[in-house]
């Protein structure tokens, strides 16, 4: 991280209380994730973090007391400082605790998310240094992984027994110049659709779709990266992104079966697609609306303009497997001190 103001063994954990839980389910048959489930995620995530190293737990407070009811009965050797935030339940609330908890000198945040979640700490905080869990409808940039697993990886960097610069990489992003607008920014995938409204929460309709600006265009992912993914597929790694023009009924268009929402599939009418370099300048003109990460936001006026780039200068994503692989290395949870209260004989049956 640039000018890094970090706090050795210092960790912050953000969690949408709203992510999986959004109407989009009523469209598709995505699951649904209650603050019950989250609670157990975030309670297993700290004990890993705890037991890598990390010492001190920012959260946050909020009505559904996600992060605060994991933590209370823990019972380890940890401190855990509670952000009293004005929040609003909306993207903001992520932003403004990924401010707080970079001042407060988290060297590792843990965010239980979907991709707009981390959108939002991201343009608050570009190069954070995140370790997303998959929480909402149509993820590419969170993963799915273990929690407990997850934290420790988190812990490892939080205490310095892992470097930052060792074991995650800067992701690609895509960055947004609107005319005569502020800036703005996508993790995976950037939109441009006709016929479409902002805040609009359902499925996109592929009819309206014209073009899919993708940093990561992945087979194995649903919502607009398949579109990419299904043709040419690019990952988080390579150097480069995919851009894929759609126009339903257009001479030559092909259609493409896309997974555009958790067991929901529909045809995409493709048209043409190509691979773009790093910071090559991709142009759209409205009128037409711009949705980031699925998010659909930003209205183009007939004739205005926007330039979308995709740059390798996005936040530190943790590498759980190779944070550990060094942590492993390093003997870091060698005769490491460790108390666990609830890891003891307890009576009754088996199981």
């Amino acid at each position: 991280m640039s000018g890094d103001s970090t706090r050795p063994g210092h960790l912050g954990i953000i969690v949408n209380p709203l992510s999986g839980r959004d109407v989009r389910r009523l469209a598709a048959r995505a699951h649904s994730e209650s603050p019950q489930s989250k609670r157990n995620t975030v309670a297993r995530a700290v004990i890993g973090a705890a037991a890598a190293g990390a010492t001190d737990f920012y959260l946050v407070r909020e009505p559904f007391q996600i992060a605060t009811g994991a933590v209370e009965n823990l019972r380890i050797d940890a401190r855990f400082e509670v952000l009293d935030l004005p929040l609003t339940m909306r993207a903001e609330d992520s932003a403004l605790a990924a401010r707080r908890m970079r001042e407060a000198g988290c060297g590792a945040l843990i965010v239980l998310g979907g991709d707009g979640t981390n959108r939002a700490i991201v343009r608050s905080w570009r190069d954070a240094p995140l370790m997303p869990l998959s929480t909402g409808t149509n993820n590419v940039f969170p993963r799915m992984i273990e929690a407990t697993v997850a934290g420790a990886a988190a812990g490892a960097v939080a205490s310095r027994g892992v470097a930052l610069a060792e074991a995650a990489p800067r992701a690609k992003l895509i960055e947004v110049e609107i005319e005569d607008e502020p800036d703005d920014l996508a993790l995976v995938d950037a939109a441009f659709l006709v016929g479409d409204h902002a805040g609009n929460l359902l499925p996109f309709d592929p009819h309206h779709l014209r073009t899919a600006v993708l940093a990561r265009a992945e087979a194995g992912a649903v919502g607009m990266s398949p579109i990419g993914g299904l043709i040419d597929p690019c990952g988080a790694g390579d150097d480069f992104g995919v851009v894929v023009d759609c126009e339903a009924h257009a001479p030559g268009a092909r259609e493409l079966l896309v997974p555009v929402s958790p067991g929901l599939y529909r045809k995409v009418f493709v048209t043409r697609h190509r691979r773009v370099s790093l910071d090559e300048p991709l142009r759209l003109t409205g009128p037409g609306l711009l949705a980031f990460d699925g998010d659909r936001e930003r209205e183009l006026a007939p004739g205005q303009r926007a330039t979308l780039r995709i740059a390798r200068r996005g936040p530190h994503v943790l590498d759980a497997e190779r944070c550990l692989a060094l942590a492993a290395e390093r003997g870091l949870f060698v005769d490491r001190a460790w108390n666990d209260p609830y890891d003891g004989p307890r009576g009754g049956g088996c199981c």
